[in-house]
């Protein structure tokens, strides 16, 4: 018995950090961008959310694989399995057979390489007609801009692997900066603190609980979260320890990626042509991704370029939002649309 009533169209937003799948208007997966592959067969154990409960908790005969990164496919194998195991969790094996549409999102600095290993993993779980689409044209789409309006928009995309800062107009990016800082950055910075500052070894989901818990941009931020207990190896000891960990100590860890942030955006304002320049001063800043949740980020960006930044509704489904719309009105967004 189907789930749901087949039509061919996918839209897919495939992230560093979670991968969503869309049918018929609906979010029919939103997982984590990982698989679990056996190495002794190389057969694909478990995708998505079972994958990332083994991950950092396997044994020698069991490995997990982020496929994709920097927003883009870094394992081949990976990456196809990990499509197609995600199709077979919201279809039977009879709708999986079925020809299919694609629009599948990807950064805009992707190569003509990674654009064909992207293309290519589509076509390998029966993609047909396989279309893609800049993430921060998807974004803009999702939060309701009018992109093809002769009128300037700027958008920050905050996502797992990078963030896009992007000036659109004319259904077109007039200027960019796209920066290998995002929220696996972040993640890094905090277990590196981890070990300098306390002398304790934490695995990357620790890594991003305390992200979640107590990340935070700037040091006075209106009701901080209450401290974080972070478990992690001593390595001094080699014993077990748990540690508390405060958001001021956050907000000076990811000081420096966000920096990198700040400069990308100030950068794009500079190649930015005055006319556009004007509509962003009236029009604002517009912050979306996985990253706009770090506490403080609009405050800080505001200080930093004294422009209103915009919170996108929800920025997490931005991009995903966005493809769905352009994939069910292909002949207003073709100009936008890449094959």
């Amino acid at each position: 018995m189907k789930l749901f009533n087949f039509s061919k169209n996918f839209g897919v937003d495939l992230g560093t950090a979670n991968t969503i799948i869309m049918h018929n208007n609906q979010i029919v997966i939103n997982e984590p961008s990982i698989i679990a592959i056996d190495t002794t067969n190389n057969k694909v154990v478990a995708v998505g959310t079972e994958a990332m409960n083994m991950h950092e908790k396997t044994h020698q005969n069991l490995r997990t694989i982020k496929p994709l990164r920097d927003g883009v496919i870094a394992d081949y194998y990976a990456a196809e399995q990990m499509i197609k195991g995600m199709l077979k969790k919201a279809f039977d094996k009879r709708s999986i057979l079925n020809q299919k549409r694609f629009l599948i999102c990807i950064p805009y600095c992707t190569t003509e390489v990674e654009k064909r290993a992207v293309r290519d993993s589509a076509q390998q779980v029966g993609g047909t007609d396989v279309y893609m689409i800049h993430e921060p044209i998807a974004a803009a789409i999702g939060i309701g801009l009018d992109i093809q309006e002769a009128n300037g928009s700027m958008l920050v995309d905050i996502g797992g692997g990078t963030t896009e800062v992007v000036v659109i107009s004319l259904s077109g990016i007039v200027c960019s900066q796209s920066i290998r800082v995002a929220g696996n950055a972040f993640d890094a910075d905090i277990i590196d603190y981890m070990r300098r500052e306390h002398n304790l070894l934490i695995g990357e989901r620790s890594a991003e609980k305390i992200k979640l818990e107590v990340g935070a941009v700037i040091s006075d931020i209106p009701n901080p979260p209450e401290p974080c207990k972070v478990l992690g190896r001593d390595l001094m000891t080699g014993i077990p320890k748990a540690i508390m960990v405060s958001y001021k100590e956050i907000a000076s860890v990811l000081d420096k990626s966000l920096i990198k942030i700040e400069e990308g955006i100030l950068k794009t304002l500079e190649e930015c042509p005055p006319e556009l320049a004007s509509d962003i001063h009236e029009r604002g800043i517009f912050l979306t991704g996985g990253g706009a949740f770090l506490r403080g980020l609009q405050e800080r960006l505001h200080r930093k370029t004294n422009l209103p930044i915009h919170l996108a509704p929800e920025p997490l489904l931005s991009v995903t939002k966005g493809v769905w719309k352009a994939l069910d009105n292909l002949e207003i967004y073709k100009s936008v649309l890449l094959r």
